[in-house]
C-alpha cells in the first residue's frame, strides 16, 4: 500500500494543528519564534554581505585575465601597519624596466608578459570639456594590452609602431568617453590633452563595470614608450603582467618569474622578496581566510542562540502537551496510534522553527544586501546558506521536539480524558 498520501495528509494535519496552537497563545509562540529567527538571522546577514563582497571583489580583480598574475613593488593586500610594515614597503625600491625585461626575455613557462606604469588623479580636456582629476593614465606595451584582458571596441588598439614611435595616441577607458564627448560625437581621431601634451584618439575599450562603488573604466592608455618620454623612465614604478600557458601551470610560473626577479634586484638568498604579486585565485583565497574568523565567529554565537531557541520551543510544546492532554486522550479513544501523537508533535515543533527559521532568512538576506547598497555592489540571493538555514531550524525543531513528543505519545489514553 503506497504510504505517500497518508503521510502528507498526516502533516498537513500536524502542519495545522500547529499553526492553530500558535494562534491560541500568539505571545509565546512569538516570543520563542523570535528566539529562532535572531539566531538564523545573524547567520544569513553576515553570510550574505560576505557572498556580496565577495562577488564585487571577484568583479573588482577580474581586471587580470585568465591564468595571469601581477607583480609589483607593493603587496596587493597591505593589512595593518604593525611596527611600520607599511614604511618598509614604501622604502622598497622601484620595478624598472630593464628588471621587468628580464622577466619578459626570460619566463619560460609564460604565455606572454606585460609591462605597464600609472599615474593618477589626471584631468583630460576636449573641447572646453574637462574631466574632475580622478581620470587613471596607463602607460602600456602590446602585452600590457592583452593581460590586463582590456578588449578594443571601436578603432584600433596600440601597435608596435606606436611603440617605436612613442606616439602620441591614446585608447580610452568606456567611462572617460562619456564624461568627455557627447553621444553624437565619434571620439576616433579627435585630439584631447594631458598634462599640457596633445594625444590623437585611436580606440575606445570595451565597458567593464565596477565593483564597491568604483569603476574601471575611468582611464586611457597610452604607449609605454611616449610614457616614459613625458614622465621618466627612471621614476616610474612599473607593474609586470605575467599570463601563464596554462592553470595549471601557474603556480610553477609564478615561482620562476619570482626567482628570475629576484636576481634581476639583487635580492640576497634567505630574505624575503622586495616585491609583491597576486592573481584572481590569491586574492579571493586572502579574502576567504580575512573573513574565516568572523564566520566562525558569528557561527558559534548564532548556535548558542539557536540552541536558547530551542529550549524555548521545548519548552512551548511541554506546555501544548500538558494543555492539550484531554485533546491526545479523544485521539487516542478513536484509535489514534503512539506514532500518531509523536509525529503529529515532531511535526508541529519542526513547523514552529521553520516559521522562525523563515523570517530569520528573509530578514537576514534584506540586512545582508543593505551592505550592498552601501558600497554600490549588486545584490545577491545566497541560495546555499537559505538551504542551510532551513535545514538546520528543521533539525533545532526535530531535536527538541523529541521529547515533548514522546511524552505526548506516551499518555495513558484513559488519565487523558479524566484530565480537566
Amino acid at each position: 500500500m503506497n504510504q505517500g498520501p497518508h503521510l502528507w495528509s498526516q502533516f498537513r494535519e500536524s502542519a495545522a494543528m500547529a499553526l492553530a496552537a500558535m494562534r491560541s497563545s500568539k505571545l509565546r509562540s512569538m516570543l520563542t519564534l523570535l528566539g529562532v529567527a535572531i539566531g538564523v538571522f545573524s547567520i544569513m546577514t553576515v553570510m550574505t554581505a560576505v557572498s556580496l563582497l565577495r562577488n564585487a571583489i571577484d568583479s573588482g580583480i577580474s581586471q587580470l585575465g585568465v591564468n595571469t598574475f601581477q607583480i609589483q613593488k607593493f603587496p596587493a593586500v597591505m593589512g595593518d601597519d604593525h611596527h611600520g610594515v607599511h614604511r618598509n614597503y614604501r622604502n622598497r625600491k622601484n620595478i624598472t624596466y630593464e628588471q621587468a625585461l628580464a622577466v619578459k626575455e626570460r619566463t619560460s613557462l609564460a604565455e606572454m608578459v606585460g609591462v605597464d606604469g600609472w599615474r593618477y588623479g589626471k584631468v583630460v580636456v576636449w573641447n572646453g570639456q574637462r574631466t574632475n582629476p580622478n581620470v587613471q593614465l596607463a602607460g602600456e606595451d602590446i602585452d600590457g594590452i592583452r593581460t590586463n584582458a582590456w578588449t578594443v571596441s571601436e578603432g584600433r588598439a596600440l601597435g608596435a609602431q606606436d611603440l617605436q614611435r612613442a606616439s602620441r595616441v591614446a585608447v580610452l577607458g568606456s567611462a572617460l568617453r562619456e564624461k568627455l564627448f557627447p553621444p553624437n560625437i565619434n571620439p576616433i581621431g579627435e585630439t584631447i590633452r594631458l598634462d599640457g601634451s596633445l594625444y590623437q584618439v585611436i580606440g575606445l575599450f570595451q565597458k567593464r563595470g565596477g565593483s564597491l562603488g568604483g569603476t574601471q573604466d575611468n582611464f586611457l592608455a597610452i604607449p609605454l614608450t611616449t610614457f616614459f618620454s613625458t614622465y621618466g623612465k627612471a621614476s616610474t614604478d612599473l607593474h609586470i603582467l605575467v599570463k601563464a600557458q596554462s592553470r595549471e601551470a601557474i603556480d610553477d610560473c609564478i615561482e620562476e618569474a619570482r626567482m628570475i626577479l629576484r636576481a634581476a634586484r639583487n635580492v640576497p638568498p634567505g630574505e624575503d622578496d622586495d616585491f609583491g604579486y597576486f592573481s584572481n585565485d590569491l586574492l579571493v583565497k586572502q579574502f576567504n581566510e580575512f573573513t574565516l574568523s568572523l564566520r566562525l565567529g558569528v557561527l558559534l554565537v548564532s548556535s548558542i542562540a539557536l540552541i536558547a531557541a530551542g529550549v524555548g520551543v521545548m519548552n512551548i510544546m511541554l506546555v501544548s502537551v500538558t494543555e492539550r492532554t484531554h485533546e491526545i486522550g479523544i485521539r487516542k479513544s478513536v484509535g489514534a496510534m503512539k506514532r500518531d501523537i509523536l509525529a503529529q508533535f515532531m511535526a508541529e515543533a519542526v513547523v514552529l522553527c521553520e516559521i522562525g527559521g523563515i523570517a530569520g532568512i528573509i530578514l537576514g538576506i534584506l540586512g545582508g544586501n543593505v551592505v550592498g547598497l552601501v558600497v554600490h555592489a549588486p545584490a545577491v540571493m545566497p541560495w546555499d546558506w537559505a538551504g542551510i538555514g532551513i535545514a538546520v531550524c528543521s533539525f533545532v525543531g526535530l531535536v527538541f521536539g523529541v521529547y515533548p513528543a514522546w511524552k505526548a505519545s506516551a499518555l495513558d489514553p484513559i488519565e487523558s480524558l479524566r484530565y480537566e
